[in-house]
């Protein structure tokens, strides 16, 4: 039988992504970004009275995706995730047994407006009002 291993998040950053770069051998370094996400669900309890409960998410993205991660996500952004979980089992310095499960991400989309000015800018349109010459007359 085949399995689906499927998780999808909206939530808030909880600080701003940890970046870590691994070199790689004849190719390019391997980049890592790691962010807890908070997801808060709203209940109603037996008397009427509304609970709302918050959840902790360690989410993971590699490479390309955790360049993005890095250059948009601040903390308290308000984040779409797709991605699947892994779990990890290792002996700390102590030798004490550890474990954790992430949210390794394969997606990733900004909900909330980005928070500072230097955020804002758009690449593309950086690209389009650059002063560069001009192209000049073209053939068509």
């Amino acid at each position: 039988m085949i399995g689906v291993n499927k998780v999808i998040l909206v939530g808030n950053v909880g600080k701003n992504p940890d970046v870590v770069t691994f070199p790689s051998e004849g190719a390019l370094p391997v980049k890592k970004a790691s962010f807890p996400l908070a997801t808060t669900e709203a209940r109603r309890l037996r008397d009427g009275e509304r609970e709302e409960v918050t959840e902790w998410h360690n989410v993971v993205c590699w490479r390309g995706l955790a360049d993005v991660a890095e250059r948009i996500l601040t903390k308290g952004a308000q984040v779409y995730i797709e991605g699947r979980l892994q779990s990890r089992t290792w002996e700390d310095k102590e030798g004490n047994k550890r474990h954790v499960t992430e949210v390794v991400a394969d997606s990733l989309l900004l909900l909330s407006k980005r928070q500072n000015e230097e955020r804002r800018t758009n690449p593309l349109m950086d690209i389009l009002n650059a002063d560069t010459e001009p192209l000049g007359d073209l053939p068509f």
